[in-house]
């Protein structure tokens, strides 16, 4: 027996057909979103680093979402997924918990050494790859196919300054402290093997906590030995009022330090005090490149202030992921990881390539001192 439709539920049927085609085309449209995780800390006293890495990360999704690239046929869109990790490495593993379990395709954090150490593993658990600018060289050094350095190691950052110390500055009487962090107490040993290398020994190895801000009893007790340089593995919030008690106690020496010194806060803080200082950051003169004066211009731009330390890496860690994506033709770890490790993206910050560890190929350091009210380039080693 033939069945017919009836007349009005025909016009049903097509009127339906008619309303469902739009969303059938939207779908094969749509975008694809793929995830990318970020963390850093954003709350206390390292805060000011932290919101540097997240304007300049939110600055690389936005002109890669300005400019979509085509991946698998599909045109991709990229969503940040923004984590405090509070400087904390217990929070650090949460954060990074939280971020595999969002679908995170990729991460670009941690700041810290000793948060990025520890989230390491589960990021290599998932297959994630980490892009993270830790410098202690514990960081590659577990080995994780994962991992990825986006600066030098303390190896290169606290050997450029024992030369620079004994070679340039003539020191003969080198003092060291740090704050018992895997960054601090990580860029301080390897500043003391460096002047090693030398025939120097420190004439006082002294400790303190991320958190401290009176260093009175350990400069007094420094003071008795006459140093002419003290070197200070740790961050801006604690050498700002060390450089202003070693000035008060009439302590002569010069102040050095990690990359963690070299920003705007550390002379804010330490005022006319910071005069004479000197740090060192891992990773050449960002307005030595075309790229890197670009990225300067545009960020100052955006949020209406310069750039604090190490947000131009972060910005190369997004476009390294989504380089490696757009090779891979995949948004999958599993296919585009292999290109990372492969890559030889030229970013506003290096031309990158990484060794088998991860770690970053011919890093360059540069050595500063604080003239006036502002950071002055002294040396660029290779």
């Amino acid at each position: 027996m033939k069945h017919s439709i009836a007349p009005r539920a025909l016009h049903l049927v097509l009127a339906l057909g008619g309303m469902m085609a739009p969303f059938a085309i939207s779908a094969a449209q749509a975008d694809t979103v793929v995830k990318l995780g970020f963390s850093s800390p954003l709350s206390g006293p390292q805060a000011h680093y932290g919101k540097d890495n997240e304007n300049a990360t939110r600055l690389a999704i936005d002109d890669l979402n300005a400019r979509p690239i085509t991946i698998g046929g599909q045109k991709v869109k990229f969503e940040l997924v923004s984590e405090d990790d509070q400087a904390d490495p217990r929070v650090g593993t949460q954060v990074a918990q939280r971020l595999v379990d969002a679908g995170v395709k990729a991460v670009i954090g941690h700041f810290n050494s000793g948060v990025s150490i520890p989230a390491s593993r589960l990021y290599a658990d998932a297959g994630i790859p980490q892009l993270s600018v830790a410098t202690n060289p514990a960081y590659t050094a577990a080995g994780y196919k994962t991992a990825f350095r986006l600066v030098g190691s303390d190896s290169q950052i606290g050997g450029a300054l024992g030369r620079y110390a004994v070679m340039q500055l003539k020191a003969q009487r080198i003092a060291v402290i740090d704050d018992r962090s895997a960054y601090g107490q990580g860029i301080a040993d390897e500043f003391i093997k460096s002047i090693a290398g030398m025939g120097k020994k420190p004439i006082r190895r002294e400790y303190t906590n991320d958190k401290a801000t009176d260093f009175t009893a350990i400069l007094t007790a420094l003071k008795a030995q006459n140093p002419d340089v003290v070197f200070y593995g740790g961050a801006d919030a604690q050498a700002a009022p060390m450089a202003r008690q070693m000035k008060r106690l009439g302590i002569n020496a010069r102040l050095m330090g990690g990359d963690m010194l070299s920003t705007p806060t550390f002379i804010k803080l330490a005022g006319a005090d910071a005069a004479g200082h000197f740090s060192a950051v891992a990773g050449g003169e960002l307005g030595a490149r075309p790229a890197g004066k670009d990225f300067e211009s545009r960020y100052k731009a955006r949020f209406k202030q310069e750039v604090v330390l190490l947000g131009p890496q972060f910005y190369d860690g997004v476009m390294i992921v989504a380089d490696a994506m757009k090779h891979a033709n995949s948004t999958e770890p599993a296919r585009f990881l292999p290109l990372i490790a492969r890559t030889g993206y030229k970013g506003v910050t290096a031309d990158f390539s990484f060794d088998g560890m991860g770690n970053l190929k011919n890093a360059p350091v540069t050595i500063s001192a604080v003239e006036g009210n502002d950071w002055k380039v002294k040396s660029v080693v290779q």
